[in-house]
């Protein structure tokens, strides 16, 4: 279990470095140098434009992934994923700018960050339920959490990447192209991820299946669809605060408050590593006290912070700011540590990787497509404190709030025997 747990972590963390360094370099340079003809606010707009384009593309990717998945075995799904992720991410630090080439530019990036979540949106799905199956009813929890810490490794590494070519180089360095390497830096990253998979064994409770589902989409969308819709918008408020405070909050404090990008990435990174850390505890206590509670728990607790949050930011101190991420992302990991059993334990086996899958990624697109640009379009029309911000984040909250509600506990349940919760 520690070596399976150990490569899907590594592999989730390297397919989010790919997806969260096009993030980070939306927040700060991929406006300027693709959209040159809007005013700064529209540039930054059109940059996070094409980033949630690559949550519109995660559905679909767990809809084909998943589909393999569920046919053909959850590790196929793994290398694919991957192989497609990597090679996107390395060549969007091909494109060449505006000035380059014209229009051709932001269309290839469209191009290529669709492509990006098509392989993200297979990730998940795989990683988790590979974990997930191998693992003991009454550990599951604990196990699953692994991939999990994937995206704040995946996070780290590419805000680390970004902030150290930050600190050394010039504007104009940075901007010509220091941006680029991070990109090019996943092409390496990809290359030991594929290393890494190569050896794992497939899922038992996939081998012991003796009646593959033909269409599994088809068979979610006909028996599960109400389990799906409100997986989706239960997960909205994950997604959205997660990007509100590591995209959004990032162009905020160095475009609106003039801080500069090395703090501001210097902050978040700080609050993103203590909930990489607490992402396993937090998994175990869903182990003994279920997986419900704590998402219950987790949401009230955004709800309840996102105006602190929004206020701590507009102070532009240093310290203030990281405390208000911190609450933020605390919140944000007691409910996105237990997911990775939880998902899995709400689907039969048959059709659980696209299930469980597609339900994760749409809630991405209501979170985290929409919530930089809504964000960035509230704060533009606000004074110092964008309250309009905390209003919307603390609306997504309850609304997720009242999804959770509705979903039903899991734990304990013997995956091999998972009865379906249907819609």
């Amino acid at each position: 279990m520690l070596r399976l747990a150990a490569a899907s972590l590594a592999g989730t963390a390297i397919e989010f470095y790919d997806f969260f360094v096009y993030g980070t370099a939306a927040a700060l340079v991929l406006g300027p140098l693709f959209f040159p003809t809007l005013s700064p606010v529209a540039g930054t707009l059109a940059a996070f434009g094409t980033f949630g384009v690559g949550f519109v593309a995660r559905p679909l990717g767990s809809i084909l992934f998943g589909h393999f998945g569920d046919r053909r075995g959850r590790r196929p799904v793994l290398v694919a994923s991957l192989l497609l992720t990597g090679a996107s991410t390395v060549a969007v630090g091909c494109v060449p700018s505006y000035g380059s080439i014209g229009v051709a530019a932001p269309v290839l990036l469209l191009g290529l960050r669709f492509l990006q979540g098509l392989g993200l949106g297979g990730e998940w799905g795989g990683a988790v339920l590979l974990t997930a199956e191998h693992a003991p009813a009454g550990r599951r929890g604990l196990w699953s959490s692994f991939p999990q810490i994937g995206p704040a490794v995946g996070f780290l590494l590419a805000n680390g990447v970004m902030l150290a070519l930050s600190a050394t180089l010039t504007d104009a360095q940075f901007a010509q192209w220091g941006w680029r390497v991070p990109f090019w830096v996943a092409g390496v990253l990809a290359l030991g991820g594929l290393w890494l998979r190569s050896s794992l064994a497939e899922s038992p409770r996939f081998l012991e299946l003796d009646d593959h589902a033909r269409v599994p989409l088809a068979e979610v969308v006909r028996e599960h669809w109400r389990l799906v819709l409100l997986t989706a918008g239960a997960l909205s408020v994950g997604y959205a605060v997660f990007y509100a405070v590591t995209t959004w909050s990032l162009a905020y404090g160095t475009e609106r408050l003039g801080v500069s990008r090395t703090v501001m990435l210097a902050c978040i990174m700080a609050a993103v590593v203590v909930k990489g850390s607490l992402t396993p505890l937090v998994a175990l206590l869903s182990d003994r006290y279920g997986r419900r509670p704590l998402c219950l728990l987790g949401c009230t607790a955004a709800a309840l912070w996102m105006f602190p949050m929004v206020a701590l930011l507009a102070t532009g101190a240093p310290l203030l700011m990281f405390l208000g991420f911190l609450g933020a992302l605390l919140a944000f990991v007691t409910m996105f540590a237990v997911l990775g059993a939880y998902l899995p334990e709400l689907y039969e086996p048959r059709v659980r990787c696209t299930g469980a899958a597609v339900g994760y990624n749409l809630g991405g697109v209501l979170g985290g497509a929409l919530t930089p640009i809504v964000a960035t379009a509230l704060a533009e029309h606000s004074g110092r404190v964008p309250w309009g911000v905390g209003a919307y984040l603390t609306g997504v909250a309850l609304f997720s709030l009242g999804c959770f509600a509705l979903l039903p506990e899991t734990r304990p349940v013997e995956m091999v025997a998972a009865e379906p919760v249907t819609g």
